[in-house]
């Protein structure tokens, strides 16, 4: 008589926040759904981007912050499947790991969020002067190009704390930016004051859309997540990450995006259209470019990404880059020695 072997349990995890077990709980319920007969846990955990609240994002690093402790445990088989917001992945990952699955992307722009009982309705009616919180620089830098009389102020904090900050009596704000996305995954898309895409401002780099992550050799794991993932997402997504990775950025450097796929019938090429941004820290240097071209498969996708930040990287955006890089670095040596004034 032979015993049949124990089905495997796949436990799924992701960072802490509210908008993170929300976001790992549907990924747990579209994959329950289709395997009824596997059982599927949840994990949370904090990382270092959580544990680090204080420091601007932009003096932080990479992306790295947020998924490195989760990678860790993976590694060491301590759980199955990572959950990501996807602009918040390296373009990079370690070795032994690879992103094997991508959800449908939520409306990937930026949205304006004013004070509680403010009347504002858009950032054309803030007064002069007004605070305008967020912790992207690459929002800043775009929106200092059309709002150079606005003040822009770190604002970091899981959604839940931003949005504390913002309504607080003593708010040094009068408005914030958030990714459209989260809001809406977190029931609260009343909050949302107006949307804030394409052209005023370009969205970070598959912002709105969910990756999940494995073991690169988790065969049983990566077919799991295949069978829920939308190409036409996956697509777009690895266009943005291909452009973002050949211009070496991470969470901080001011790199905008916004793509479409059109599908065509079956058998003909898809159209994928891309545009592609890098900005100055002042707002006061913009590089901007466009490429149309049909796509026949992922690869082709991916290589219209690495086209277009060769373009941007040819016409002036090498060189922003290398001024940003450069500001960080004198920054981040500047607070290192007052730290060490402190300490001493």
């Amino acid at each position: 008589m032979t015993t049949e072997k124990p089905r495997r349990k796949f436990t799924l995890a992701s960072r802490a926040s509210q908008l993170a077990q929300v976001q790992t709980n549907a990924v747990r319920d579209a994959l329950a759904a289709l395997h009824p007969d596997i059982e599927f846990a949840t994990s949370f955990m904090t990382t270092g981007g959580d544990h680090n609240q204080s420091q601007a994002l932009y003096l932080l690093g990479g992306k790295a912050l947020w998924t490195k402790e989760l990678e860790v445990a993976m590694l060491e088989g301590k759980v199955d499947m990572l959950v990501h917001c996807f602009k918040d992945v390296p373009t990079t990952l370690p070795d032994g790991c690879e992103i094997a699955g991508v959800l449908e992307r939520e409306d990937p722009v930026d949205c304006l969020v004013v004070r509680k009982g403010a009347s504002w309705k858009t950032l054309k009616e803030l007064p002069d002067g007004s605070v305008v919180g967020t912790s992207s620089v690459r929002r800043v830098a775009q929106l200092k190009r059309k709002f150079p009389k606005l003040v822009f102020k770190d604002a970091r904090g899981n959604l839940n704390t931003r949005l504390a900050k913002l309504d607080a009596p003593d708010s040094p704000y009068a408005a914030i930016v958030l990714a459209k996305a989260g809001m809406v995954r977190l029931g609260w898309g009343d909050r949302i004051t107006c949307d804030l895409g394409p052209p005023t401002l370009l969205y970070a780099v598959s912002q709105g859309a969910l990756a999940i992550e494995i073991r690169a050799d988790d065969d049983e794991a990566r077919a799991m997540c295949r069978s829920i993932t939308h190409w036409p997402t996956e697509w777009t997504c690895r266009a943005e990450r291909a452009c973002l990775r050949v211009l070496e950025g991470g969470c901080s450097v001011p790199v905008g995006v916004s793509t479409r796929l059109r599908q065509a019938a079956e058998g003909e090429p898809h159209v994928l259209k891309m545009i592609g941004a890098v900005t100055s820290l002042e707002g006061d240097k913009h590089v901007e470019h466009t490429i149309e071209a049909q796509v026949h498969t992922v690869e082709e996708a991916e290589a219209i990404g690495v086209r277009l930040a060769q373009m941007l990287k040819e016409t002036g955006g090498k060189e922003i880059l290398e001024e940003i890089k450069a500001d960080r670095e004198q920054k981040i040596e500047r607070a290192q020695a007052n730290d060490e004034k402190v300490e001493a």
